[in-house]
């Protein structure tokens, strides 16, 4: 997997699949614009988009018609450790690739026995700041609007001073498959309406070099890259308890999933009844750098650390 991705910047183009000939007047449905969509996922979650030998993200641009891009191993977005997706085409098409992406993250997610709750995730979108005013509106009375007609939680992030030249912003949309598409559905609509947003389609990632040292260069840029140890992927299996399982899980993979997406992790849990030798501690396998897999593990000894305290007090 590491050497298909160290090597995978963008995908090749994939034929449209819309073939009428294009009218004689301009169409006015933005439906018919050429638009885009950027956002993020973890360094893990990546390598499950882009499939083995790339079969994944190609079979995804196949039934989209879009075209799927993705930021090369350790370029990330500034301040976070995932990297960026960028989906552009027609907005059926680019819609209908993100839902496949989105989809294929959540059935990543283990179910638990007995827990019959739709799995829930967040996704972060990459907004330019001139665009933001569109999907706020006058006060917040268009991002209100959003959250109530599709009932996924949608929250814009304020602008990141502490990186020089960053013009983005982060829009988080939190909720199921059907809420999270129903929510991008309506920011992308908006977006692509908005003369702002449309002259960014074509720009660079230009922070992915900006402000990781550790880069090679989008679209060919070369960029000092140092190589580290703890950038070499690693694997650690880790047991936890059988009944403190569900803490790491969570309702709907909710904890697993910020687990993966805040440590850069992935993490891979064993079925009921297969165990650590000698214990009845059930596998978590961890894989990723070294600092990933630190981080990772912190984040599930502090979830079974606080119920085993609760446990005996």
């Amino acid at each position: 997997m590491e050497s298909t991705e160290s090597s995978y910047v963008s995908s090749p183009e994939q034929p449209q699949k819309r073939s009428p000939p294009p009218p004689a007047s301009p169409p006015s449905d933005s439906e018919e614009k050429p638009t885009y969509t950027r956002f993020l996922v973890s360094n893990a979650a990546a390598g499950s988009v882009i499939g083995k030998g790339g079969a994944t993200i190609t079979d995804f641009q196949s039934q989209s018609g879009a075209r799927i891009q993705l930021s090369r191993n350790y370029e990330f977005f500034p301040g976070t450790s995932d990297r960026i997706i960028m989906v552009s085409g027609g907005i059926d098409d680019v819609l209908k690739a993100v839902e496949l992406i989105i989809a294929k993250l959540l059935s990543e997610i283990p179910a638990e026995d007995g827990d019959e709750a739709e799995p829930r995730m967040r996704m972060r979108l990459v907004v330019p700041n001139s665009a933001c005013g569109s999907i706020i509106g006058k006060g917040g009375s268009i991002i209100k609007s959003f959250i109530e007609e599709s009932h996924a939680g949608i929250k814009i992030s304020p602008l990141d001073t502490k990186f020089f030249g960053l013009t983005d912003r982060l829009v988080t949309v939190t909720g199921t498959l059907e809420e999270q598409m129903h929510a991008i559905d309506l920011i992308l609509s908006k977006l692509t309406d908005d003369p702002h947003y449309s002259q960014t389609m074509h720009a660079p990632f230009s922070y992915a070099a900006a402000y990781n040292s550790m880069n090679h260069g989008l679209n060919g840029a070369a960029v000092k890259f140092q190589h580290n140890k703890d950038d070499i992927t690693n694997s650690v299996t880790i047991g936890v308890a059988d009944e403190h399982i569900g803490l790491v899980v969570g309702r709907g993979g909710r904890n697993i999933m910020e687990i993966s997406q805040t440590s850069g992790a992935r993490l891979k849990i064993s079925d009921r009844g297969d165990f650590m030798s000698g214990t009845t501690d059930r596998k978590i396998t961890i894989t990723g750098s070294q600092r990933a897999i630190r981080a990772a593990e912190d984040m599930i000894m502090q979830k079974v650390s606080y119920a085993s305290e609760r446990e005996t007090d």
